[in-house]
Formats: structure tokens, sequence, C-alpha cells
């Protein structure tokens, strides 16, 4: 993804809050806005100074700062701002809890996780309503994510005591070894979690480090803080100690740093430049991270694709919380022998998408999040359509519907060295190119840094999968463009190349945040010369014994 961390609203007035645009007329032949329900809360209704209390007891910091929401650029809430003497205490305060915490039998805390699971689906109207004043995304998308979180607090809720339970290995001989493998927690984990996906990417990510007995002192943006802090205050509710969760709250350059050289392990999503910075000042204190970087998303249309749900899929794969994802589709490749007929449909579906700003479902696409977000995204547009490129769909702000408001954009006849060609865009943005043969597809898929997803429509599934098994990308979706495999918990999600280090999901998303030991009881015969055999009698010996052990097929 690129450059997130605290981003801030440029317009610092007061919160009038956001009821949505109550109009469906079409600007000037653009995307239809999608009108606001009856009797639907404003922003003013949401974020209360009570909430604003709830949410911030306990939290440290010795200064204020400010939340705005993207959907008018007005004041949200005033938020405690840390120091990194604040983030210092954040971490005392964590590892006196971390002790009693991991000392918890697993399955006790485990069952943290399935209540919480419950407490979310209950009252997940309450963190929609904070997801979209917070991010701008339309209400379907903010869905996604408590769906996401959903699914890892029962996912680990389940599997946390088999994963995490000592397991039993062959030792160096058979019988007479005894061979243990502990997992341990590493300690306090030091998180830094970006604005795209405030639930799913503070809690979501929390949750095996907490199952495992780690506590975290977690930095999210400034201006999805309360998301974040709602999470908290959930897991709280459903049983896990305040402490072991702490939240610090300020601007990346000030306190960042110090969340990444106090933890034991660090957890990053964020920008590949960003992240390579985390990852060294890691490795000069010897402790591991996870980072989940950037990505340049290919999707392969193959000739023989449902070209009308290849379009569906295109639109959910690249305009989804309006681009602003790190797994979402920016090149499309389609067949040359099905392009035309592929584009008909894609372009029509996306204009007809609704954009909307209300806290209620019915809106196709929801805002950017910052006035950096839509300068990147014109930029982008415009450099490409100056050098040839044609938009096909979109190409515009919306200004009529909300300050940060763009048009789902389609581009045609892009080509290097256009920046939308090879960067991350992070927006609604996505280009058409045309292929041959597979073989290009796969090598014009390849053809970038990043490796993080990639998608595959066609109707051979044996085959399609058999494309998805050349496309250097840590995820691949088939007929689908990425929540087929992100949902997929049992299985690692993550990147390759500049996308990133480290895995979440399955057994890698837990483990990742634990040590192991191996533990091996010699019995019976010491691993020396023994029982009255001189050196060479014993060399003799073993010399055997490895070739039995072959024999009888020990691994």
């Amino acid at each position: 993804m690129t450059d997130t961390q605290d981003t801030r609203s440029q317009d610092q007035g007061e919160d009038r809050g956001t009821g949505g645009t109550a109009t469906s007329d079409v600007a000037a032949g653009g995307n239809p806005v999608a009108p606001a329900p009856a009797g639907v809360r404003t922003a003013a209704e949401v974020v209360t100074a009570e909430l604003v209390e709830a949410l911030t007891e306990g939290v440290i910091g010795s200064g204020r700062t400010s939340s705005h929401t993207p959907f008018t650029g007005k004041k949200l809430a005033e938020l405690p701002e840390a120091t990194p003497e604040d983030v210092a205490f954040a971490f005392h305060r964590a590892r006196e809890a971390q002790r009693e915490w991991a000392a918890t039998p697993v399955r006790e805390r485990a069952a943290v996780l399935l209540r919480f699971h419950d407490l979310v689906l209950k009252r997940q109207s309450e963190v929609l309503d904070l997801i979209q004043l917070e991010t701008g995304k339309a209400r379907l998308h903010a869905h996604e994510e408590v769906q996401a979180v959903a699914v890892a607090a029962r996912h680990y809720g389940r599997r946390a005591p088999a994963y995490l339970r000592p397991k039993r290995h062959t030792g160096a001989f058979p019988v007479l070894t005894k061979v243990t493998e502990n997992r341990h927690p590493r300690g306090v984990v030091g998180q830094i979690a970006p604005w795209n996906y405030p639930f799913e990417l503070s809690v979501g990510d929390a949750l095996p480090a907490f199952v495992a007995g780690n506590a975290v002192v977690m930095k999210p943006d400034t201006e999805t803080a309360l998301t974040a802090l709602w999470a908290r205050k959930l897991l709280i509710e459903a049983g896990l100690p305040k402490n072991v969760w702490q939240v610090v709250i300020g601007e990346g350059h000030v306190i960042g740093p110090a969340v990444v050289e106090r933890g034991d392990y660090v957890s990053f999503t964020g920008s590949t430049r960003t992240g390579r910075g985390v990852a060294q000042k890691a490795a000069e204190r010897l402790v591991g991270a996870s980072l989940e970087l950037g990505g340049k998303n290919a999707m392969i249309v193959l000739p023989d694709a449902d070209l009308d749900k290849a379009a569906a899929g295109a639109v959910r794969g690249a305009f989804s919380s309006a681009g602003q994802l790190c797994i979402s589709i920016e090149r499309l490749y389609v067949h040359e022998s099905v392009a035309d007929a592929f584009v008909e449909r894609f372009v029509a579906r996306t204009k007809r998408m609704r954009l909307g700003s209300s806290l209620a479902y019915g809106a196709d696409m929801g805002s950017l999040v910052s006035q950096k977000q839509l300068d990147n995204v014109s930029r982008h547009i415009e450099e490409a359509v100056a050098k040839g490129a044609k938009v096909l769909a979109g190409g515009r702000a919306r200004p009529d519907v909300g300050p940060l408001f763009h048009e789902p954009t389609i581009l045609d006849g892009v080509e290097s060295p256009m920046a939308v060609c090879t960067e991350e865009t992070f927006g609604p943005v996505v280009s058409i190119y045309r292929y041959a043969d597979e073989d290009e597809a796969v090598e014009l898929a390849n053809s970038t840094a990043y490796g993080l997803n990639s998608s595959v429509w066609g109707r051979n599934g044996s085959h399609a999968r058999a494309v998805a098994a050349r496309l250097r990308s840590g995820t691949v979706n088939v007929n689908e463009g990425y929540a087929a495999a992100y949902g997929s918990v049992q299985s690692p999600m993550g990147g390759m190349g500049d996308s990133g280090l480290g895995r979440r999901h399955g057994s890698e998303g837990i483990l990742k945040y634990t040590e192991s030991q191996t533990v091996a009881h010699q019995r019976v015969l010491p691993m020396a010369p023994s029982f009255g055999m001189d050196d060479a009698k014993y060399s003799a010996f073993m010399s055997l014994a490895l070739k039995v052990l072959k024999a009888l097929r020990f691994r």
C-alpha cells in the first residue's frame, strides 16, 4: 500500500455530521449517487462525547489530537496523543499484564476470542458506523471487515489450542530420545496498523498474538483510531485483561519508532518504503517482524472465462473500498479474442456504480480517505492521459458528493513509463491490457517487484489453477478478485518480493508470535561411547544404527 500512516484531513473545522447525499442525480453523465435513506444516523449522533470518553478510558497520552471524517472533512473526535515517553509507559504496562495473561491456560484465552466473535456480530452496526465515518468507505465494504474479524476470531478461538500444544517429534535415537516442541509467547508485540482497514488490520492481526499469550502495544492511524479503540473495548468486554492491549495514538514519525524499538516482535502494515525501515530497525535488535506492504495486483481473464462474471468480479476486485486495499486489482490482462466483449461489460458495470456517503447500505463505492490519496489518483490519471492513455469510465473527482470522492476509473492504452503502469495507485483506478497467449499473460502479470495478490478467471478450473500456480504472488484467486483467498483463514496470506515478509492466517499467522523450544530427553543410552565401547566401536555402532534407521524409513 502507499504511505498511509497518519493521513490527515486539511479541514480542521467542527463536525457538522454526515447523513449522505440526498440526491440520485448524475453529475454531467458521471456515476449516479445513492440516495440517503430516511432516518440515517449522522456523525454527531454516532461519535458522541460519551462514546469517546468510554473508548479512550485507560489510553495513555499526555497531549491531544483530533480525527476527521473524509465524508465532510470535519472533526470527529478529540483523542489522547502519545509521546515516545508515553509509549515506553504503555510497554511497561503491557509487560506487567502479559506475565499473568501468558500463564492463563490457552483454552481460556481462546474462549475470549469466541466471546468476542459473538459480540462483534451482535453489535456490528456500531463498528460499521465508525469504519464508514473514519475511512469513507461504503457500508458493504465496511462489512467485509466485520466478516474478516469474525472469521479470524472463530478460527483462532477454535484452533489455537491445537496450534500451540506441545508436539512430539522423533528424536536422534527413536525411543531413546524423547523430543517435545513447546511454544512460548514472544512477550509484547509492537503493532503499527494502517487506516484503510482499521478494524481487520488492527484487532484482526492482534487476535492470534493475544491467544498465543502475548500483550500488544498498537499504534493505529490517528484518523481511524476510534475503530481500533472500539475493538479494544469489545475485546475487554469479552474477557481480555485491559492492560494486555495498549493503544497509543500519535504521528507515525513521532511514536512509530518507539513502538518498533520496544516490541519483542513487530507487526507492520503499510508502504514498502516505510516497511523497509521497520525491518531494518527490527533486524538491528534481532527481533522478528511481519510486514504486509504494497501491491500492484494483476487479474488475468482467460479466453474461456465467463465474461459477465469476470466483469462483475473486476468491479469488486478493483473498486472495493475505493481501491484503497493492498490486495485490490490495478492491472487487468484480457485475452485479445475476448477483450472487446469483456471491456464493454466491465465499463457498463463501472459506470452504473453508485457513489454515496450515508451510514446505510446502498452505495457501491465510498470516498477516498484524504487529499493525499485523491491527489495521487488524479496524478496517475492525468499523466497517463497526457501520454496517450484513454479514459473508458470515470476519470474525475466528484466534489458534488463529497470533498474526497472520485469516480471508479478504467484506463486503456496504458504503457511504460506511465506511473500508473508500475506504481501502486491505491485508489479506484484500473488499467486494461491485451495479451496474445498465456505465456505472455503470465510474464506481464509477474513483471513487477510486488507479489501480493492475483486473480485468474476461466471456465476450466484445472487450467485456471495451473495458470495461477505460475504467478509470483502470495495469494491467487480463481474466479474471484481477492476475497476467496483472504477469507480462507486456515491458509497463509502474505506477499512475495516488495510486498512484504511473513504471513497472516493459518498456522503461520499465530506461530510467528511464538518462540519455539525443543526439549530433548535422552534415556538409557547417552550420545557418547558407553557400556564398555571405545571410540572406534561406538562409531561403528552408530554408523550401523544410522543405516538401519534409513532402511526402516525413519525420517
